[in-house]
């Protein structure tokens, strides 16, 4: 018994569909998925990190904002991504076709930072995420695993809480690990002053 394949829906039925009904949905390669609810550390690291990213902003007067919601689509695949963390260059906004109407970016140039919060769907952040948001050379990527939800292979056995930045350099993204009171380093923010050990705080 053959049994038909779900249809895959295109960006703009995705953005049509949605029931705007306090859930959260993402479009990967044409598959509406519904994001688990966050749990209160999770919404803690989120709050905790877009405070330290807008003062480092607005300290150095960049044109920067992080919005409530906003979605970032993928250029090649049918996927549309809600970061948990989205720096937007809002100087770039009047070049994005998607944004005045739905509130989409999709080009690098608008997204200085974009960081997930690891939860239960580690491997959207390890695997596909990292690859989509590479593609699109978005300069600088955060993964977040403040739970020490990813694979061993990621963050070390036993598993411990980590911090990645992953920085685009010619096409690919290099990632470098902060545990405990390392320093994390943002090419994007060479001054910020952040260690990997505040970021799990945050969860408390």
């Amino acid at each position: 018994m053959t049994q038909a394949l779900p249809k895959l829906l295109t960006f703009n039925e995705f953005i049509e569909w949605d029931p705007n009904d306090g859930k959260r949905y993402e479009l990967h390669k044409g598959v509406i998925i519904e994001m688990p609810p966050p749990t209160g550390e999770h919404e803690k690291v989120i709050a905790f990190l877009s405070r330290k990213l807008t003062v480092e902003f607005d300290r150095l007067n960049l044109p920067y904002g992080i919005p409530k919601t906003a979605l970032v689509k993928t250029p090649s695949a049918e996927s549309a991504y809600s970061p948990d963390v989205l720096l937007l260059n809002l100087n770039n906004l009047d070049n994005e076709p998607l944004f005045k109407k739905q509130s989409t970016v999709s080009q690098a140039a608008s997204v200085p930072i974009v960081i997930e919060v690891v939860s239960s769907n580690w491997r959207d952040d390890y695997y596909n995420k990292f690859r989509d948001y590479e593609e699109m050379e978005i300069p600088e990527y955060w993964i977040a695993d403040y739970a020490a939800l990813g694979a061993r292979k990621f963050i070390g056995n036993p598993k411990q809480p980590t911090i990645f930045v992953c920085e685009l350099v010619d096409g690919e993204y290099q990632m470098t690990a902060f545990q405990g009171n390392t320093a994390i380093s943002s090419p994007t923010f060479p001054q910020l002053s952040l260690t990997a050990q505040q970021i799990f705080n945050a969860a408390n």
